[in-house]
């Protein structure tokens, strides 16, 4: 039986867990693989702190470059995080002829484009199942599974941190300071949860799964972000009232030969399987031509789940060397010669909500839809609210189908309005 050796830069939560998986189910994928996975060299910048798995102390090293030029090893999982180092040891991999695996899904959005090209200049494999929905297979549902379908649309619940902080919201009515501060007792959010609450952890996922989806490469800039650190109580609360939750939606869809990519709080129909994805859970929700509508649920993060998702495409490469099989750079839709295509926000078409707070006096209702009006934005629906302290009332108001760039020229002219309190509260609302 042949040996595929294995070396692992990061041995951190999820280093651990791969390490544990390697250990604990080698009958099982050797008996799968037809061939022995050797864990041969491990780099850790700290080898002293506990990980719950005991492995040979003379397989560990602090330095990486043990394990990217190592001549007897095959492939290379890199779980180090960031951009930085990352880079320089994957690059230093794939350029050696290792076959590399990663779960960092930053490094991707940000250096896919360099990454890839070289795994395919070298004729390597570069596997990133983990890189989004943790445990979920996305990437190998998308990349093969809808293979012969033209993706519609695509709209993903990615971040557990964010999910997390609006289902507390939305159950407990509370502030989203109150909740974060729980989320990071639980260790559901990190002491610096910038990333994941500003929106920018789902946009990194959401380059990968368009770039698959599209067959191209999407510009990480051209990615319209924002995160849920302004989301009111309130809002939460009217829009329950009118049947909807609160979600951050990671979305991509084609038209015309343009693709709209956006990370987003989002008003999501109460019916829709969507909106029921509670907690840490991810969830991805996908429209296929051929195939209508798929859900892809479960936990997008977590040691053993992603840790399972690095091992997946580790015995994919083992098969592929074991049967002699070529790098697949079709697997790599960034080395295409030209991006893909992006509309610009401003040209987007969504429905809306607005909360305007506005002094309790009579032909404000008036004032506000005649500026929609003359934005072609035409109202569903309106809720009007009790007397506030301040002598202002909050106008909840649903739109139909309206352009983003005329939306926000008549939010700037609704907030100058002398009868308007408040800087007035959009939220976009998508039926996926």
């Amino acid at each position: 039986m042949k040996t595929i050796n294995i070396g692992l830069v990061g041995f951190g939560t999820v280093g651990s867990g791969v390490v544990t998986l390697l250990k604990e189910q080698a009958p099982l994928l050797e008996r799968r693989v037809g061939g022995r996975l050797r864990l041969k060299r491990i780099a850790d910048i700290d080898l002293t702190r506990a990980r719950g798995v005991e492995v040979d102390p003379k397989i560990l090293t602090t330095d990486a470059r043990e394990v990217t030029e190592d001549a007897t090893i095959d492939i290379v999982i890199e779980l180090i995080g960031g951009t930085t180092v990352a880079r320089e040891v994957s690059l230093a991999a794939l350029r050696n002829g290792k076959h590399l695996v990663t779960a960092n899904k930053a490094l991707l959005a940000t250096h896919g484009l360099e990454l890839f090209r070289v795994a395919a200049e070298r004729r390597v494999d570069l596997g990133f199942e983990a890189s989004v929905c943790g445990g979920i297979p996305i990437i190998r549902a998308v990349r093969e599974g809808l293979v012969a379908n033209r993706i519609q649309s695509i709209s993903g619940i990615v971040n557990g941190t964010c999910n997390y902080i609006l289902t507390k919201m939305t159950e407990l009515g509370v502030p989203f300071a109150e909740v974060l501060k729980e989320a990071q007792a639980k260790g559901y959010a990190e002491a610096d949860p910038s990333l994941d609450i500003d929106g920018v952890d789902a946009a990194h996922k959401l380059q990968i799964l368009a770039s698959i989806a599209y067959g191209g490469f999407v510009d990480f800039n051209a990615i319209h972000i924002e995160g849920i650190r302004g989301i009111d109580p309130a809002d939460i609360q009217y829009a329950k009232d009118l049947g909807y939750r609160v979600k951050l939606l990671a979305i991509a869809k084609e038209a015309d030969g343009e693709i709209e990519v956006r990370v987003h709080p989002t008003l999501v129909p109460e019916d829709h399987l969507l909106a029921s994805v509670g907690g840490v859970y991810n969830a991805v929700y996908i429209v296929g031509d051929a195939t209508g509508s798929l859900m892809f649920y479960g936990r997008g993060a977590g040691q053993m789940p992603t840790a399972s998702a690095v091992v997946s495409d580790v015995v994919e490469i083992v098969e592929n060397i074991l049967h002699q099989r070529p790098s697949r750079p079709s697997h790599i839709p960034q080395i295409a010669g030209e991006g893909l295509r992006t509309k610009a926000m401003e040209e987007i078409r969504t429905c809306y909500y607005l909360r305007v707070m506005a002094a309790d006096k009579p032909g404000v209702l008036s004032k506000v839809s005649g500026i929609l009006g003359h934005h072609d934005i035409s109202i569903t629906s309106v809720i009007q609210k009790g007397r506030h302290a301040r002598e202002s009332v909050p106008v909840v108001m649903m739109t139909h189908e309206a352009v983003e760039g005329a939306m926000r020229k008549a939010l700037a002219e609704i907030d100058s309005v002398d009868v308007v309190r408040e800087k007035t509260v959009c939220l976009r609302v998508e039926e996926p």
